[in-house]
């Protein structure tokens, strides 16, 4: 079917193009318009299903009133929640939103941020797989405004939110370790380059080194992306098994406690009495499973507003900030019975 432009409706009405996108575009009153041509042109537009070619006027007006958000997976519910936060701030600001996953494959990052940039987004807000930021640092050099979230990539010079990964961590590991744990392992994703993975089995390291605990290298467990449910079947057990198994699992994000919930239930392990989990990541599932699950807490909104106000700034500055703002942002640990059975013993 043929897309119905400015010129069947001015063919249709006897009236300029130009008459016809100023009452499309709500200028009509200004521009001294009589209500009753308004009307008609409305009606016309309506009848033969006219919508504007918003690519075709952002090239026009140099603006494409959309944002780009590449997230890393948008089935967890950590980058979902986000994406819907961030959704509702740029519609705040008058932008509409294209959410983009990645599924923490370079290649279709280089896809989508492609995409993005043929779509003549106004800016990007990414949490970028890519172990070299040179594809962002092209999309930079064109003048597109991008701030980064969740993952840092200091190279690249763009405005960051990220939340305090070694701190969570390291206090998420204190918490174990007041509960009488020694035996703690890390459950990790790879790739392992991430700056959120980095910091977070940091700040694991940390609080083992700094209570004088060695870590065996049994309890550094690292899983694949696409492969995590398998993968954590198939070597957890023999993390946990006695004697010297770990009697605590930290996770690094909440698919990864969720994957151990399952491989611990299905080989009869009692949390926390044979085992506490606790994970980096809070989602409502931790609240009400049987037990709720400790879990440190990412403050979602703050994330969400704290980018997008960033990159209206630079959208406004047109790609060029008056020096680089960089957020980090605090977690926030919330006990429950998975890790607290009995009062602390240390």
């Amino acid at each position: 079917m043929k897309r119905v432009s400015l010129a069947d409706l001015s063919s249709e009405l006897h009236v300029s193009k130009t008459l016809i996108s100023l009452v499309l575009n709500n200028k009509g009153d200004q521009h001294g318009i009589s209500k009753t041509t308004q009307a008609k042109v409305i009606a016309k537009a309506a009848e033969m299903n006219y919508f504007p070619n918003q690519m075709a006027r952002g090239l026009r007006i140099g603006k494409s009133g959309t944002i780009g958000l590449i997230v890393a997976d948008i089935a967890n519910p950590f980058y979902a929640v986000i994406a819907r936060y961030i959704e509702d701030e740029v519609n705040k600001l008058g932008y509409n939103l294209i959410i983009c996953s990645s599924d923490e494959k370079d290649e279709k990052e280089f896809r989508l941020l492609r995409m993005l940039r043929d779509r003549q987004v106004d800016g990007l807000i990414v949490s970028s797989t890519l172990r070299k930021p040179n594809a962002l640092l092209e999309l930079k050099r064109l003048g597109y405004p991008i701030v980064l979230i969740d993952r840092d990539m200091p190279k690249l010079g763009v405005p960051t939110v990220l939340v305090n990964n070694h701190k969570g961590a390291y206090e998420m590991t204190r918490h174990l370790i007041a509960h009488g744990h020694k035996k703690i392992a890390h459950v990790s994703l790879s790739p392992n380059y991430l700056s959120t993975i980095r910091d977070r089995v940091k700040g694991y390291r940390d609080a083992m080194k700094d209570a004088g605990i060695r870590i065996s290298s049994r309890w550094i467990i690292n899983v694949p992306f696409d492969d995590v449910p398998a993968a954590v079947e198939r070597i957890l057990p023999e993390a946990i098994k006695q004697p010297g198994g770990a009697t605590a699992i930290f996770t690094a994000n909440n698919n990864l406690a969720v994957a151990v919930l399952g491989t611990l239930r299905n080989h009869s392990y009692r949390i926390p009495e044979d085992v506490a989990l606790c994970s980096f990541d809070d989602v409502d599932l931790f609240r009400f499973s049987h037990p709720p699950i400790t879990a440190c807490e990412q403050p979602s909104r703050d994330i969400a507003t704290e980018s997008v106000r960033l990159l209206s700034r630079l959208i406004d500055q047109k790609g060029s900030p008056e020096g680089i703002e960089n957020v980090i942002l605090e977690t926030t640990l919330n006990p429950r019975p998975s890790t607290t059975n009995g009062s602390p013993k240390i």
